[in-house]
């Protein structure tokens, strides 16, 4: 398919897109951490926050094979830190005027809502990575292979422990460290038998 200006413009605003999503990420994490309560959430979010600092040099490599500005301003990655800005104070707002349990709560939601477009960014660069052509494929696959199992962490574990923390805080057993934690899960796959293997893994622990 022939790479037209449009889709040169695309690609280039995913990667733009890519790049403020890990910069606020990074400052999602920092606010995350004050909020985490759980000794384990805490170490896991601990190393999401130094891997996404390497995500984010990923992706400045990235730009700079392709002579990109990192820097350059674009409506979609103005939105992009909007979201980023609005839920680090999301975070503060709980911590400041509700319990440490239910700002943790909060906390787990917001780097879920951030993952969950982290996760996708990645996705996009990786299927073009494989699927598109040019000259920018090898270096947009090199990043990739170098994030892609940390992604997959960082979503689908972070959703485990919002789940079981949602579930203890209702009166309810929970898992915790969750299942997705436990069985290692790295793929959108594990992380849906992990959830439906946790009634199984309550009933070994009595």
């Amino acid at each position: 398919m022939k790479k037209t200006p449009y889709i040169k413009k695309q690609l280039h605003e995913l990667l733009h897109q890519a790049l403020e999503t890990e910069r606020g990420g990074i400052k999602i994490y920092e606010t995350a951490l004050l909020c985490a309560q759980n000794k384990e959430l805490k170490a896991e979010w601990q190393e999401y926050l130094e891997q996404t600092l390497s995500h984010e040099q990923a992706l400045v490599d990235v730009f700079g094979e392709l002579g990109l500005d990192p820097d350059t301003r674009t409506p979609g990655r103005e939105v992009v830190a909007h979201i980023g800005d609005s839920l680090v104070k999301a975070m503060l707002i709980a911590k400041a005027k509700d319990s440490a349990a239910a700002a943790q709560l909060v906390a787990c939601e917001c780097v879920v809502l951030a993952e969950t477009k982290d996760h996708q960014n990645w996705e996009l660069i990786g299927h073009l990575a494989k699927h598109g052509q040019g000259e920018e494929t090898a270096a947009l696959l090199a990043a990739f292979e170098l994030v892609e199992q940390d992604e997959h962490h960082h979503l689908y574990h972070t959703k485990g422990f919002l789940r079981e923390l949602w579930i203890e805080s209702l009166g309810l057993p929970a898992i915790l460290p969750p299942p997705e934690e436990v069985k290692k899960v790295e793929t959108a796959i594990g992380a849906a038998r992990a959830e439906h293997q946790r009634d199984s893994m309550l009933k070994s622990q009595h």
